[in-house]
């Protein structure tokens, strides 16, 4: 939990407690159903929730922000950015129920309100949204096509509405046709795990 109290030394005394309960609900609910590798487990603050919080580095979402995470498994990025943005709402879908699953479960237990988790593919929601967030769940040009027409053109925050994705390595092949702005999180984090992770910023206008 230091990690985060480090990174942001603003929480709020709710925010502190949601985000320290995190570890002992993650650790009961792998043991009933895998949503995180066993070997990261003992690592979920920084490889999970820091490397989420990532996005909140990028842009810090207004009050009225709404949020699709694509593909959000165990509930990364959107659980800890709607613990982070509680005046955001946070729509997190997958399509394996048990992840969802834990999901719901892990919100109810911290009181978490501001979000809605549900077994859903992207391209089936009827909404649209600010921002699409995701992480590591499909290249570029798929995640594109999924959120084609779901993402608002009234822009409320200081980033352009658009996909932000949570990606590591080499991008250059996937984000070819692409007009995107990669922020590399070894600026705003020090720690190893970070070298290679960053951030894509993938504005509205080039979702096509």
């Amino acid at each position: 939990m230091e990690i985060i109290a480090r990174y942001f030394p603003d929480l709020s005394e709710t925010q502190t407690q949601q985000f320290a309960q995190l570890k002992a609900l993650y650790a009961e609910w792998n043991e009933k159903i895998n949503v995180i590798s066993r070997k990261d487990i003992d690592q979920l603050y920084e490889r999970h929730v820091l490397h989420s919080l990532g996005i909140a580095k990028v842009v810090r979402f207004k009050a009225g922000t709404s949020v699709l995470d694509v593909g959000t498994g165990g509930g990364f990025p959107g659980l800890p950015l709607a613990i982070l943005f509680p005046d955001s709402f946070f729509h997190l879908v997958d399509s394996i129920a048990k992840k969802i699953t834990v999901v719901n479960e892990v919100a109810t237990a911290i009181g978490l309100q501001n979000i809605k988790a549900e077994v859903m593919r992207a391209e089936k929601s009827k909404f649209q949204y600010d921002f699409m967030v995701t992480r590591a769940v499909a290249p570029m040009p798929v995640l594109a096509g999924w959120v084609r027409g779901k993402i608002s053109g009234k822009r409320q925050n200081d980033l352009p509405n658009g996909i932000l994705a949570l990606k590591g390595g080499d991008l250059a092949e996937e984000m070819g046709r692409f007009k995107a702005r990669i922020f590399n999180l070894s600026d705003y984090f020090t720690e190893e795990f970070f070298e290679t992770k960053k951030v894509v910023f993938l504005p509205k206008g080039e979702i096509k």
